[in-house]
């Protein structure tokens, strides 16, 4: 169900710290998933192990107060994401799985459409499809996130409402049945599909950009590890405007690898973001009239920094992986397992248990495949070599490190909010995510 966009939110101005004037432009940040052991674990990750100091981040740096996450469903208190981003960008609560509609399904206002109503200029860039559930909720009304291509079909049906979207999503955007991206570019805007693209582009004319099918390939793995930065000085590029702009930022996939409980991945999504907040943070200090708000929507995976009993958290070998444990894991499919390979694909030296491990894995995955096809051709079909060995890798990598993992899921954690620029005392202490919301569209509507 596609629904429109009639109705207005009605906001109560939050309290906060006198407003001396409104910033031009507001740039939201969402680390999805990004729960405080992430950001914890990232100044670990970081650390100079040649210094005795443990050196701040640039999260560190502007960390400014908590939120609370709960959606609106008999207390559940355990939000997903598109009811977590409904919140943020309309400061309504709503149930799990709802895309900018509130309880009964009735549309709901968004900041970004504020924005847009206010003669300001939007965009959103993200590292997953950009009609997924964060992206959706700030520019489509929809009662289900899994409604792909109805909400895709929005961006075009129900008005245009960015003048930047950079992410993925060929796959919803280029189909049989319709092709969007000739109707964005029949609607004046320019299209690239490749990150070297962005560096040449004119600003002006409104831009559209589609990397992949889906989400982007994990940063570790990626063509560009830096790819949500690069988008984001693209997309600031073309926004500025003597009216200002309102942007959505949203590192999507350190919520894909905690759900993978996968920590090296979560960190390469971590690095990326950090360095895309290194770049707000020079931007701020040439457009001081610019607020930048950061938070999560949810926390994910339940990750913790030491495990077992044991008193120690070793990220050492998380600094020398050059690609994902799940590109290891499709490599180790392909190849047999050596120690020279695998030691070439991990970048550090397994031990002979470790490699003892993957090669059992292999060998009993391959047997278990070949002796169900006796019985059932159809469920061994269903057993994946190579999901066996992503598990085994990750396996390797949390004992390297002592990693644990909770939950493949979201929790109910509160989540940390960062703020940099102008007005960035008004988000100060504990709030829930609704009070984000309520807050940027007081200082939209100044």
């Amino acid at each position: 169900m596609s629904c429109g966009n009639e109705s207005k939110t009605t906001v109560t101005p939050a309290e906060s710290a006198p407003v001396i004037s409104a910033p031009k432009n507001i740039i939201m940040v969402v680390g999805d998933g990004m729960g405080p052991t992430y950001t914890t674990a990232y100044r670990y990750f970081k650390d100079d192990p040649t210094t005795p100091k443990v050196e701040n981040t640039v999260f560190d740096r502007h960390l400014v107060g908590m939120s609370s996450t709960y959606p609106d469903t008999h207390h559940s208190y355990v939000t997903d994401s598109a009811a977590s981003a409904t919140a943020l960008s309309t400061a309504n609560k709503t149930y799990n799985g709802a895309i900018g509609v509130d309880m009964d399904k009735n549309p709901l206002e968004t900041v970004l459409e504020r924005a847009k109503s206010l003669g300001k200029k939007t965009g959103i860039v993200v590292t997953s499809q950009i009609n997924h559930a964060t992206p959706a909720s700030y520019l489509a009304h929809n009662e289900s996130r899994q409604n792909y291509n109805e909400i895709a079909d929005s961006y075009i049906d129900d008005g245009i409402k960015a003048d930047v979207y950079l992410g993925g999503g060929w796959k919803y955007f280029i189909r049989d049945d319709r092709n969007l991206v000739n109707e964005f570019k029949d609607n004046g805007f320019t299209y690239v599909d490749s990150y070297q693209a962005l560096e040449t582009t004119t600003t002006d004319k409104p831009l559209f950009g589609l990397f992949d099918k889906k989400g982007l390939p994990w940063a570790l793995d990626d063509t560009n590890m830096h790819r949500l930065s690069s988008m984001a000085k693209a997309a600031t590029k073309h926004l500025e405007n003597q009216k200002g702009y309102f942007l959505l930022i949203e590192a999507s996939q350190i919520d894909w690898g905690g759900h993978a409980n996968d920590i090296a991945a979560a960190m390469g999504e971590m690095d990326d973001l950090a360095k895309t907040l290194e770049y707000l943070e020079t931007y701020v200090k040439s457009h001081p009239d610019t607020l930048v708000v950061v938070t999560a929507d949810h926390s994910t995976g339940g990750v913790t920094l030491g495990a077992h009993g044991v008193y120690e958290w070793k990220p050492e070998v998380l600094r020398t992986m050059l690609q994902s444990p799940a590109s290891i894991a499709k490599a180790l499919e392909t190849n047999d397992i050596t120690k020279t390979k695998t030691n070439e694909l991990f970048n550090f030296e397994l031990t002979e248990d470790e490699l003892s491990t993957l090669i059992t894995v292999k060998s009993d995955t391959l047997k278990n495949i070949q002796i169900t096809a006796i019985t059932d051709e159809a469920k061994s079909k269903k057993i994946s070599l190579e999901k066996a060995l992503y598990t085994a890798v990750k396996k390797v990598i949390d004992g390297r490190t002592n990693t644990g993992w909770t939950s493949s899921g979201h929790t109910a954690a509160d989540v940390p909010v960062f703020a940099l620029g102008s007005n960035k005392d008004m988000f100060n202490g504990y709030q829930d995510n609704t009070d984000i919301a309520k807050k940027i569209f007081t200082l939209l509507d100044k």
